[in-house]
């Protein structure tokens, strides 16, 4: 393995589902981003990285995908940075689990849109392993946390064999499990602005029930409101679950800005937001109902983004 940083080699053999069959993979913990991409370049398609795990671990042992090679990137220093200051904004690395960015009064304070999504990543022993790169990179349209990283203008910063790029959020993902990393390529950490004067911040989703954890629609928006705090200056509004990657919608954006907030803009921007959708009928959900709940979802966010924005306490979800 043509590394020039030490790394810890084992193999790991996993029981599929059933016990029908065995997978074996080779297993390295990388220590630094170098080394990480040197090692998931060798191996190309056939390497992922482990982050979490709570994703990738259930897709192999349920055979849905076989690999020669994982590379965990928790002992690597960037990859687990969370930072924040009102100047910089706030630096998340790929790794950190759900329930220390929630945990970080701080950062839960001034990013309460971010907390709506990031609480709803499976139960609180998910949370403790699960990490919003990870949930990114797993690229599900119904992923929670990928609107309201939308809505929150976040960058990615990707490491690979060429050096680094930024790309912005809603570029990410590429279709159903499918995202814009190359060989040897991995996030390594996502990048938000301060949240700027007067700016507020929502996401919700529908589920029929508790224990149906899979968004049927999700909506994250976002709004930066005027001094006089009646006139939207920007927004934001991105749908998950409703086509084959989420959605940033510009056009129920510009229903909102420059206009006094109203219950008729609202409307338009919900009706915009309905418009974009392209939902399919399966068992969680018809077309005909993940159009309506767009338009629902869409005014509730949008009410409680400028509600924030004006500074009212809105509870999460």
């Amino acid at each position: 393995m043509p590394v020039n940083c030490l790394c810890i080699l084992c193999r790991i053999v996993i029981t599929l589902q059933r016990g029908e069959h065995l997978q074996a993979f080779d297993y390295v913990a990388a220590q630094t981003v170098d080394e990480a991409v040197s090692l998931l370049a060798a191996k190309g398609a056939q390497a992922r990285v482990l982050a979490g795990g709570t994703d990738l671990i259930v897709q192999l042992r349920e055979g849905r995908r076989r690999l020669e090679l994982v590379v965990d990137v928790k002992k690597i220093p960037e990859v687990n940075t969370l930072s924040y200051d009102s100047n910089n904004g706030l630096q998340l690395g790929a790794a950190v689990p759900c329930y220390k960015i929630y945990g970080d009064a701080t950062i839960a304070r001034a990013y309460p849109g971010l907390m709506d999504a990031f609480t709803l990543v499976g139960g609180t022993q998910i949370q403790g392993r699960a990490s919003v790169g990870g949930n990114l990179c797993n690229s599900s349209p119904a992923a929670d946390t990928t609107p309201t990283l939308i809505a929150h203008r976040a960058t990615c910063v990707i490491a690979g064999p060429t050096g680094r790029r930024e790309i912005p959020v809603e570029q990410f993902c590429t279709g159903p499990g499918r995202n814009v990393l190359g060989n040897g390529e991995f996030l390594v950490a996502l990048r938000f602005p301060a949240p700027p004067q007067n700016f507020g911040a929502h996401y919700l989703r529908f589920i029929p029930r508790n224990e149906m954890d899979i968004a049927v629609v999700g909506v994250g928006s976002s709004v930066v409101l005027g001094a006089d705090r009646a006139t939207v200056t920007a927004a934001r509004i991105a749908l998950g679950a409703v086509a084959p990657t989420p959605l940033l919608v510009d056009e129920a954006a510009e229903a909102l800005i420059g206009k006094p907030i109203s219950d008729q803009t609202i409307a338009q921007a919900a009706a915009a937001a309905q418009a974009a959708a392209r939902p399919i009928s399966d068992m969680r959900g018809t077309i005909e109902q993940r159009r309506h709940l767009t338009g629902v979802l869409t005014r509730r966010t949008l009410q409680g983004a400028i509600a924030r924005a004006r500074g009212e306490r809105v509870n999460h979800a």
